[in-house]
């Protein structure tokens, strides 16, 4: 198994292989629109905007299970992105990052890496990296800012 034999949905309910990002870096984060991470949105698309010619795609994956803090629809989620972050990197459709209902890409992150309280996602904003084989390298906490991991996306862009 690894992270290409997964589908997930876009916010427009299509179908997206995560087989079409092969060869790419790939950060996947867990987002929130009302959260006190969320202007990690601008840093977000900075990285997008500055690395994605490189090879970087950012996949964003919103989630409501922390605090009632994304509770809007799949739409709303990608026009708020959009209209106060102008973010341009794929935001796919709402899931569960916990759980018995979590997301199957989620089980296979958090499996791969865990985290320093365990498996579990913690909150909004826990990214994960991915290289261009396919293969999660590591995981970061919601407070690990976007700029400090471009040194890590950068040697991983060669």
């Amino acid at each position: 198994m690894s992270i290409y034999d997964f589908t997930v949905k876009d916010t427009y309910g299509d179908e997206v292989p995560l087989s079409d990002f092969k060869g790419k870096v790939l950060l996947i984060v867990n987002t929130a629109s009302k959260c006190g991470f969320t202007p990690q949105f601008e840093g977000l698309e900075k990285l997008y905007t500055e690395l994605s010619e490189k090879g970087l795609e950012i996949l964003g994956f919103p989630s409501n299970q922390f605090a009632n803090q994304d509770p809007g629809t799949n739409e709303e989620i990608r026009n708020f992105c959009l209209l106060n972050y102008g973010v341009s990197f794929p935001i796919f459709e709402k899931i569960d990052v916990n759980g018995d209902d979590a997301a199957p890409l989620y089980q296979y992150l958090k499996k791969e890496k865990g985290g320093i309280a365990g498996k579990n996602i913690k909150w909004n904003f826990t990214k994960f990296l991915v290289d261009k084989d396919g293969k999660v390298v590591k995981r970061y906490a919601s407070a690990t800012t976007p700029e400090a991991i471009r040194g890590d996306i950068i040697k991983l862009l060669g």
